[in-house]
């Protein structure tokens, strides 16, 4: 699970460059994907706290019914989102 994180938070964190819109596109696909693995392994350990963070992170970067932001508020989320996956690395 660590190596998960780590990349995600990575992947984020690339994200805050000048990339082509695919990137973009498939970052949706890996970064929901991820946290519904993360959130459902949360929720059967019992830890609900983190079982909920990571639905919000999917539930914010789902492909299927995406939300739209400016590139700014995208920044900040992918900023923000990275941290989680980087401090959940504690948990």
């Amino acid at each position: 699970m660590k190596l998960i994180k780590i990349v995600c938070s990575v992947l984020l964190l690339i994200a805050l460059l000048n990339n082509p819109y695919g990137y973009y596109q498939i970052l949706r696909w890996v970064i929901t994907g991820f946290s519904v693995y993360l959130a459902y392994s949360y929720f059967q350990s019992n830890n609900k706290k983190y079982g909920w963070i990571f639905t919000i992170v999917a539930i914010l970067f789902n492909p299927i019914l995406p939300l739209f932001f400016s590139k700014d508020i995208w920044q900040i989320l992918d900023i923000i989102t990275s941290g989680i996956f980087i401090f959940s690395l504690k948990k």
